[in-house]
C-alpha cells in the first residue's frame, strides 16, 4: 500500500532525505522502488501541507482502501505493540490524535462542512483502530445540529474540557483553581521542587504573588491563554523579577487585539452572556465561542 502511495506522488517528489547523526542519511528514495520512511516521512509530510495538488493524489489513492489501510495499521502496527507493552506488565496502548478541535470549517465541494465530515460522516472509521483512543473534537460541533448523529459513531460521549475555574459566580477568588494554574507557572522555573517550596520562590520571578495571581486571572483560566500571557510578558520583560507595570501593558496589547474583530452585534451577544451566564446554539453565540471570547466553567451547579 505504501509502495502505491509513494508511486501516486513518485512524479511530483523526486525525493526527501534527512541527515541524522550517526546513521546518516534516511528518508524516501524511489531508487530501485524501495521505500524508506523513518524521518523522512517529514519531509513529504511538508510538501503535502503546502500542496493541495499533492494532498489530493494521495487522498483519492488512500480514501477507496480506508478499511484495507486500518486493518494493516491493527496487524502491522498496533497488534505487535500491544503484545510487547503487556509483555511489560502494562495494560495496552492510548493513542491520542491532538488538534483535530483546530481544523477549519470549509465546506467540501458536494456541500458538507469539513468538521461534519470528518466526525459524522467518517467517524466509524475514527473507531476501528485497535486501542484506546483519545480524540480532539471542534467544540462547535456541540452545538451542530448533527452532534445528536456524532454521539452514535462513538462508544462514549464527548467529552468538554472547562477552563480551569479560577472564580466563582459571585466573582470570588476560587482558592483551588487559582492555587493550581500558579502552580502551573512555577513548575516551569522549578520543576524539581515540591509545591510548598515553588511558593517560597515566587519573588525570584515575579516582583510579588500578587503579580502572579493578576497573570492567572487574566487568562480566564485557559491554560494555553496563560502561557502566552507569560511568554509574551518574558519577551517584554527581559530581566527577572517581572513587573507589574509590564504585565498591565502586556494586558493592554492583549485586550486591543482581542476588541479589533468584535462587531457591535457581538457585543450585544457579549453582553447577555455576562447577563444570563448561558450560551445558546446560536450562530453568533457560536462564533463567542470558536473566538475564545467566551470561556465556560463547569461544576456541580451546572
Amino acid at each position: 500500500m505504501l509502495q502505491g502511495a509513494w508511486k501516486v506522488l513518485n512524479s511530483e517528489v523526486t525525493g526527501a532525505k534527512v541527515k541524522v547523526p550517526v546513521v546518516g542519511d534516511v528518508g524516501l528514495s524511489a531508487d530501485k522502488e524501495k521505500l524508506s520512511l523513518s524521518m523522512g516521512i517529514g519531509e513529504i509530510t511538508a510538501k503535502m501541507k503546502n500542496d493541495p495538488t499533492l494532498r489530493e493524489k494521495l487522498n483519492q489513492y488512500l480514501a477507496p482502501q480506508k478499511t484495507k489501510l486500518l486493518e494493516a495499521i491493527n496487524q502491522e502496527l498496533l497488534e505487535p505493540a500491544i503484545a510487547k507493552l503487556k509483555q511489560q506488565g502494562k495494560n495496552g496502548l492510548v493513542v491520542i490524535v491532538d488538534n483535530l478541535d483546530r481544523i477549519d470549517n470549509r465546506v467540501k465541494p458536494w456541500g458538507r462542512p469539513q468538521q461534519e465530515y470528518l466526525f459524522v460522516d467518517q467517524g466509524e472509521f475514527l473507531t476501528k483502530l485497535n486501542c484506546y483512543l483519545i480524540y480532539t473534537m471542534p467544540l462547535s460541533l456541540k452545538f451542530s445540529n448533527d452532534y445528536g448523529m456524532l454521539t452514535q459513531r462513538f462508544p462514549e460521549d464527548p467529552k468538554v474540557l472547562p477552563m480551569v475555574p479560577i472564580q466563582w459566580a459571585d466573582g470570588s477568588v476560587h482558592t483551588e483553581g487559582m492555587s493550581l494554574m500558579q502552580q502551573m507557572v512555577l513548575a516551569r522555573a522549578f520543576p524539581d521542587m515540591t509545591p510548598e517550596e515553588r511558593l517560597n520562590k515566587v519573588t525570584e520571578i515575579f516582583d510579588s504573588a500578587a503579580s502572579l495571581e493578576r497573570l492567572c486571572k487574566m487568562s480566564g483560566g485557559h491554560v494555553r491563554d496563560v502561557l502566552r500571557l507569560l511568554n509574551t510578558w518574558i519577551m517584554e520583560e527581559m530581566s527577572l523579577p517581572l513587573t507589574r507595570e509590564t504585565l498591565e501593558q502586556v494586558i493592554r496589547s492583549r485586550r486591543n487585539e482581542i476588541m479589533l474583530p468584535i462587531s457591535e452585534d457581538e457585543w450585544q451577544l457579549l453582553r447577555h452572556v455576562k447577563q444570563k451566564k448561558k450560551v445558546s446554539d446560536d450562530q453568533g453565540y457560536q462564533k463567542l465561542i470558536r473566538s475564545r471570547f467566551v470561556f465556560e466553567y463547569r461544576d456541580s451547579q451546572g
